[in-house]
């Protein structure tokens, strides 16, 4: 296979959200705390080099949605892959197709875990924001001309940075595409005793046009466990029949 083997790993609350102010409830918290130390803690489960999460995603947690600092006078840089640091150990790999993430450092920092950014883009980035990033030092992917080639992205993680297992870190739009498209071999969710009843908070999974569908898929349950706060872990694989 040549691609990573991939997870979905998530913390959602009990109506199956993945934001909110659930989290902010004691319950909340716990599950937060038993998502990051299966994913990241001192032990972690999966033993994964990366996880990937898209534009969005980044935003909400990393970037803050602060604009990128770009020279429109750059130097035309070379063309094809920018491979600043093949050999980090982990990477955060962020879907940007369009280049509008306004990083900062090459070095992202999540909690106690240190990651090296790798900014996923299609050939109509401009050359303008491939500087920026050479600028910072991030590393970036060309996978697809206006559209994003996620097979060429996945072989191109393994095969440039040695990532054998990804985490796919959401949001609900890009977890559901790589499952339509039979590209996430395992669920992971942690399920909090929580929820907000939010009407405009994105659940796990979610249709895009254009990207995805609404057609059903079905999961067989690997395990189940109690946890802290009285959390769930869930773990799901993936049936290889795509109707039900």
């Amino acid at each position: 296979m040549n691609r990573p083997y991939i997870f979905c790993h998530m913390m959602t609350s009990l109506d199956g959200k993945i934001a909110g102010s659930f989290m902010e409830t004691p319950q909340g918290s716990a599950a937060g705390d038993v998502f990051y130390d299966i994913a990241f803690g001192k032990t972690p489960f999966y033993k994964h080099q990366g996880w990937l999460s898209g534009r969005v995603t980044t935003d909400d947690n990393f970037t803050f949605y602060k604009k990128p600092a770009l020279d429109e006078h750059a130097p035309l840089v070379p063309e094809g892959d920018f491979i600043a640091q093949p050999d980090f150990g982990m990477f955060y790999v962020s879907i940007d197709p369009h280049g509008k993430l306004g990083w900062e450092d090459a070095t992202l920092h999540y909690i106690d875990t240190t990651a090296h950014v790798i900014e996923v883009l299609t050939e109509d980035v401009s050359n303008s924001y491939k500087a920026f990033l050479r600028k910072l030092g991030i590393s970036y992917i060309i996978a697809g001309k206006k559209e994003l080639d996620y097979t060429l992205i996945l072989s191109k993680l393994k095969e440039l940075f040695h990532i054998e297992t990804l985490m796919l870190g959401g949001g609900g739009v890009l977890n559901w595409s790589f499952l339509q498209a039979g590209m996430c071999d395992e669920i992971s969710v942690v399920l909090a005793a929580a929820a907000d009843g939010g009407l405009n908070t994105p659940p796990l999974f979610r249709e895009k046009e254009r990207l995805s569908n609404n057609r059903p898929l079905g999961f067989s349950l690997k395990e189940a466990k109690v946890m802290d706060g009285g959390s769930v872990w869930l773990r799901y694989t993936v049936d290889s029949r795509k109707d039900i």
